[in-house]
């Protein structure tokens, strides 16, 4: 089996900018971003005996930061909902510390609660309806009806890059939207 050559010497000024705008628009967080492409060049060094040659190093690379993003997204959604309780206790018998993690009972829910979820999804929907048509039904699409992301790009002709550069302009003019009217 032939060996294949990896100059990664050359990786941070050949590919930096093309990971991180592939990833911006994934994660919509500079910070985040960066140290996704840092993982990224890390696990590639690291694997670099396992490159075959069958993709070009840029292709070989984003394969491995579309791991490290999918990671990413499912590492903050297991701690979504999940509250941490630390108690430091003393009586008579024993002291110490005590941890515990806990998930949100979804049936611990007061009127407060219902009404505030009704207000979040009127003040949404505004926001949602503020957007330009086509970037409200795409938008609409991916993050409410769970679409792929190749049936939006079918239905609407337009490139993958296309369609997150559309995702991203929508998250952040509901972002400002909602930082307007419902914060």
């Amino acid at each position: 089996m032939p060996s294949h050559k990896i100059d990664a010497t050359k990786w941070v000024d050949a590919y930096s900018d093309y990971l991180f705008n592939y990833t911006i628009t994934r994660v919509n967080d500079r910070d985040v971003a960066q140290d996704l492409i840092s993982e990224t060049f890390l696990a590639g060094l690291k694997s670099m005996k396992n490159f075959k040659g069958e993709a070009t190093e840029r292709t070989w690379l984003i394969s491995i930061l579309k791991r490290k993003i999918i990671d990413h997204y499912r590492k903050s959604n297991s701690k979504k909902g999940k509250a941490e309780v630390h108690i430091n206790y003393k009586d008579e018998e024993s002291e110490g510390d005590w941890l515990e993690e806990r998930v949100a009972d979804p049936f611990d829910k007061t009127a407060e609660d219902e009404i505030e979820n009704e207000e979040l999804g009127q003040a949404i929907f505004s926001c949602l309806d503020k957007l330009p048509e086509k970037q409200a039904r795409i938008f609409r699409m991916k993050t409410i009806d769970n679409f792929d992301t190749e049936a939006i790009c079918n239905e609407f002709d337009i490139t993958p890059s296309n369609f997150w550069v559309i995702i991203h302009r929508a998250r952040t003019a509901m972002a400002s939207c909602m930082e307007e009217n419902w914060l």
